[in-house]
């Protein structure tokens, strides 16, 4: 068997470091707010290149209070826009409805699967105060248009770098940096994964930092004094000090995924797949290797009956992929004033992608084997 991502086998590459890390901590009496926090913190914005990092419980809160935090500050307020990309895991969205603003979704491009430049500025109204930019897959999805629009029309930027810990764009600046804020995922199977969840948010904006270390406490800066009406949503001391041992080897399990990203690329040639456009390495960092399943025969909901079918294929054969995503989130139900929309090369997406297995753990043996079924799959 070829698992899609064995966690247990990414953590047993740095397993000594880890427990004794673990181990640190639960000796040490102290597990929430504590050293591990500050040397995490320090070390991650270190990595980012951004001034603050600020831990808290995971992903998707990170994304919220960044948001949260510009309303509080009077940057935006509720029924604001907030311009995001149709092709995302439903995070990305929910953070912006959470806090009373509206989404406004933007179709990718079909050959980089990111948020396509192109359509951005015809989206803007007056009402639009920021452009969330994702970088799914772990692909850089910022681009100097992007950030020329920003400036032009005094936009935030915020980026979800969820799925792309260690990306760079062009310029060599670290996905996270390159916006006002961003908001990143430790959840396990992450590039940068915890051994349970965990998020954090980067800036380089002293009141944005404050606001949103305050606002994840409770809404507190001082004990028992409240400034916001916050929630709890902190990092606890286990997982900064997990977070803080595999951040050492970042950079070289991301070169693996990179290795093992490049042997698809090199070596997959079935007509029925096509792959994403090959960035530079350094920006991409691989934390998922998605492909489409396509035959133009079929049309719609069709199309997903032979990414199915390859999918089942490789699971009969021992190996393991996942779908990411296949539903879009204007077809969801908990969003189903919008599913009456039309977002043509999103649905497609949803409809074609599969993911293969990638990560830091995995033999180059074992990837061979899921390029020879690959190649050898009809349909």
């Amino acid at each position: 068997m070829i698992p899609f991502l064995s966690l247990k086998d990414v953590t047993a590459l740095h397993g000594a470091e880890i427990n004794e890390a673990v181990t640190r901590v639960v000796n040490g009496g102290w597990y929430l707010q504590g050293e591990e926090n500050k040397r995490f913190e320090a070390n991650y914005a270190n990595f980012i290149g951004a001034k603050h990092c600020i831990g808290c419980a995971n992903g998707l809160d990170a994304l919220i209070w960044i948001f949260r935090a510009y309303i509080e500050l009077g940057v935006m307020q509720p029924g604001d826009e907030v311009i995001v990309p149709a092709n995302t895991y439903i995070a990305t969205i929910l953070s912006i409805t959470e806090n009373g603003l509206k989404p406004i979704l933007v179709e990718p491009q079909l050959n980089t699967l990111e948020i396509d430049d192109d359509l951005i500025e015809a989206a803007i109204t007056p009402r639009t105060k920021a452009i969330c930019i994702v970088h799914l897959y772990g692909r850089n999805a910022y681009t100097d248009k992007i950030g020329a629009l920003c400036k032009k029309y005094n936009l935030k930027l915020v980026e979800d770098n969820a799925q792309a810990h260690g990306c760079k764009h062009t310029d060599g600046r670290t996905t996270g940096s390159i916006g006002d804020a961003a908001g990143h995922s430790f959840y396990p199977g992450k590039n940068l994964g915890a051994l349970g969840d965990g998020g954090a948010v980067t800036t380089s904006d002293d009141a944005l930092a404050e606001a949103v270390r305050t606002l994840a406490n409770y809404g507190s800066q001082k004990k028992y004094v409240f400034k916001y009406t916050g929630r709890n949503s902190r990092l606890d001391e286990v997982q900064a000090a997990v977070l803080d041992v595999k951040l050492k080897y970042l950079v070289e399990d991301n070169a693996h995924r990179k290795q093992v990203a490049n042997y698809y690329y090199d070596h997959i040639n079935n007509p029925l797949i096509t792959l994403p456009d090959r960035l530079p390495d350094e920006q991409n960092a691989y934390h998922l290797f998605p492909i489409l399943v396509q035959d133009p025969s079929l049309q719609g909901g069709d199309r997903g009956r032979l990414r199915d079918a390859l999918h089942d294929y490789l699971e009969q054969n021992g190996v393991g992929t996942v779908i990411h995503y296949p539903i879009a989130p204007h077809k969801q139900e908990c969003y189903k004033e919008w599913n009456h929309m039309s977002f043509p090369i999103t649905e497609r997406i949803a409809n074609e992608e599969l993911s293969l297995p990638i990560g830091p753990a995995i033999s180059m043996g074992d990837v061979a084997k899921v390029v020879d079924l690959i190649n050898d799959y009809i349909y």
